[in-house]
């Protein structure tokens, strides 16, 4: 299944599946990295949701969620109950490890290499957007 309504599609079934027991939790919706190639997330199923969590992140990466007391990057979820709001965009809450806070986010799919991360402070105020990228396998 690949391109745009592809992604969509799995992303959708899986964010709608009721059903998602333990086994579905391991399935992977993809692998992405931020702009800065610092962090890779691999999306999947949790519950009726998407979430992401850390795979791999740079000495950087830690070293800074480490300041955000945190003891370890690695396995982290970063996007959690993402859930579909309409066509391509899904909103849940987004995890900023530098920091140690959550908050609101949106994920929009651009194309089937391209997602808009979006995460807001209340109101979908103070909002900072990313554009993370689709690593090959």
């Amino acid at each position: 299944m690949r391109g745009r309504a592809g992604l969509g599609l799995l992303i959708a079934s899986a964010a709608l599946s009721a059903s998602a027991g333990r086994a579905a939790e391991s399935e992977s919706l993809g692998i992405w990295t931020n702009p800065q190639r610092s962090v890779q997330v691999r999306a999947h199923r949790c519950g009726t949701a998407m979430c992401g969590t850390v795979i791999q992140a740079s000495e950087k990466a830690r070293a800074d969620a480490r300041k955000g007391g945190m003891d370890s990057l690695i396995g982290a979820r970063l996007f959690s109950g993402f859930v579909p709001e309409k066509e391509n965009v899904w909103r849940g809450k987004v995890f900023i490890p530098d920091i140690g806070k959550t908050f609101s986010g949106t994920i929009t799919l651009v194309n089937e290499r391209t997602l808009s991360a979006q995460g807001c402070l209340i109101g979908r105020i103070g909002c900072r957007s990313q554009v993370w990228t689709r690593v090959d396998n």
